[in-house]
């Protein structure tokens, strides 16, 4: 079967069951979209590369399946490399493909060159360069294993224009053998031995479950492992899920703007258990203080990210979900009730959740708000976020019972991320309710998307936390830069009278009683709805751990007065 070798790119997507994606056409990427009308595969006509970008991140997560944007060379490439960046450092799983000039041109600064395998090597698993229609087939069948097998991540594969009109045989590989990658899955049982050894030792364990306990479906196996050592677990924001919210075990998101109890947990432990976590910054603080009395446990698929950060006593390199089916058996029930009491003492003083209670003083405070979504949806929804305090209120505010529910972006802390992705997600999942949770400030950055919100027909609800600043970034100039508040305060548009503008319904609410019947509202209206929330503007997220200070030394929120309530 002789083909084009833009049909053989359809063809080759097709095999790997692609059913959607998006992006937007140019020059260099014509005979791409030409080819692409004899193929069910839906197109989505974003308004934006970065959102193709983002949707497709979205798409993928909320799937468990590999996401396609596509994008013309030069600057339509270039408007990818956000997005890539923010796939690649959340570890998810996108084939991105770009056009690119006549390879006779490369080299010349021909119109709309540019490198962008060069650019994007530092921010993909790997990337290709095609010259010759022969090239896509076996590009494509490897750009998605890499993609999605061991570590999962972005990869790029750049098409110059000659080759996609050049016709050659069609034949798709029947399977993949790549000299030097092969992902590791299991561990050595001598090292399993040793863990389980450490397990039955250890009298203040806690388990530390991130986005590779999502990645490997081991939501199971990492609750078994919980429950039958009795160790609390505590999660990455990317983590939420793993364990559910309403488990007596579980303690929540941990770091900077973690749970007070959890960190405390953390630092007072003896054994730490982590699985498919990276111990990021965000979640360490200090280094030379984090965890000073614990033996740590590392199971972790990429061997680059064991002793990166936090040097560990025992690392298992293989698939999560594989090693732990293979420790379970070695493990015998165990108790800790003194360590779980200890824990349940630093809960109980916890004030994290205080706010929930406050009398009505006329304002509208944003972590209400989440908690009111968090019950209007009875926790089922698919959330999306933009970043910025408005994802941090929601990570502790809406209790995750199960995995795959909360998509936002971590590593990168992308903003505009959240429109474009709560788009992406809705393709992945019709059947449950999908929420947008975004901040003014991040929601201008890729509003534009709400327009193939419209096109699409999608039932997306919008709920924008409008304090008229950039949030996190005033948060930290009023902490630690006396509140100068230097380019962080927005004078923003009327964001209800730009979704009508787009078609969509929207209100402003202000008062609280306004928030039911608000939330009602967007449930009740089919298609997308927007819900302008007018929170207050200086307010902050706590706890707070300060960027490199010990992760027991929290900013804690200010005991609240009865008389300063109006």
């Amino acid at each position: 079967m002789e083909l084009t070798g833009a049909e053989i790119l359809w063809e080759s997507l097709m095999r790997e069951g692609v059913e959607v994606v998006f992006g937007i056409p140019g020059g260099a990427s014509i005979p791409i979209f030409d080819a692409m009308l004899k193929y069910p595969i839906h197109h989505v006509l974003t308004r934006h590369e970065q959102g193709a970008a983002h949707m497709a991140d979205g798409y993928a997560r909320a799937s468990g399946k590999v996401g396609v944007a596509l994008a013309t060379s030069g600057p339509g490439a270039t408007n990818l490399v956000t997005g890539i960046a923010t796939a690649m450092l959340d570890s998810t799983p996108v084939v991105f493909i770009t056009g690119q000039v006549q390879s006779y041109l490369i080299g010349g600064d021909a119109f709309q060159e540019v490198d962008v395998t060069g650019i994007t090597l530092p921010i993909t698993k790997h990337n290709y360069l095609i010259t010759q229609a022969d090239q896509i087939a076996p590009a494509v069948c490897e750009a998605f294993y890499i993609a999605r097998t061991g570590r999962p991540g972005p990869v790029l594969i750049d098409i110059c224009k000659d080759a996609q009109i050049e016709k050659t045989e069609f034949v798709y590989p029947e399977k993949i053998e790549l000299v030097g990658y092969k992902p590791p899955r299991t561990a050595p049982t001598h090292l399993l031995n040793k863990a389980a050894e450490m397990i039955h030792a250890s009298k203040k364990p806690i388990i530390l479950a991130g986005h590779g306990a999502l990645i490997s479906q081991a939501m199971d196996v990492i609750q078994q492992l919980a429950r039958t050592t009795q160790t609390p677990v505590a999660m990455t924001l990317l983590g939420l899920g793993a364990m559910p919210a309403s488990d007596p075990l579980s303690l929540g998101m941990m770091g900077m703007h973690g749970e007070a109890y959890c960190n405390l947990a953390i630092q007072n432990s003896d054994l730490i258990i982590a699985l498919g976590m990276r111990f990021d910054d965000r979640v360490t603080g200090n280094l030379k203080t984090y965890a000073p009395h614990a033996k740590k446990i590392h199971i972790e698929i990429d061997p680059s990210e064991v002793d990166k950060n936090v040097a560990v006593d025992l690392p298992l390199i293989g698939d999560l979900k594989t090693v732990l089916s293979d420790l379970l058996p070695l493990i015998e029930e165990v108790h800790h009730d003194q360590w779980l009491e200890q824990i349940e003492e630093w809960r109980a003083e916890s004030d994290s959740r205080d706010i929930l209670y406050w009398p009505d003083d006329g304002k509208l405070y944003t972590a209400q708000v989440i908690h009111n979504i968090w019950e209007a949806t009875q926790g089922n929804a698919v959330l999306v976020t933009g970043v910025g305090q408005h994802q941090m209120w929601a990570a502790q505010y809406y209790r995750f019972e199960k995995p795959y529910r909360f998509i936002t972006s971590g590593g990168a802390g992308t903003m505009g991320f959240g429109v474009p992705a709560a788009l992406g997600a809705w393709f992945a999942d019709q059947q449950n309710e999908v929420w947008l949770v975004d901040g003014d400030g991040s929601f201008q950055m890729t509003q534009a998307e709400l327009s193939t919100m419209v096109q699409e027909g999608a039932n997306v609800k919008i709920a924008i936390m409008n304090n008229h600043f950039l949030g996190m970034v005033r948060q930290w100039q009023e902490f630690f830069y006396d509140s100068r508040y230097s380019g962080t305060p927005l004078t923003g548009p009327d964001f209800v009278k730009i979704a009508e503008a787009h078609g969509i319904p929207g209100r402003r609410i202000t008062q609280r009683e306004e928030i039911y019947p608000a939330l009602e509202f967007a449930k009740n209206t089919r298609g997308p709805v927007l819900l302008n929330f007018i929170v207050e503007k200086e307010d902050a997220v706590y706890p707070m751990v300060p960027a490199g200070a010990d992760l027991h030394a929290m900013i804690r929120r200010p005991v609240r007065q009865t008389e300063e309530i109006v």
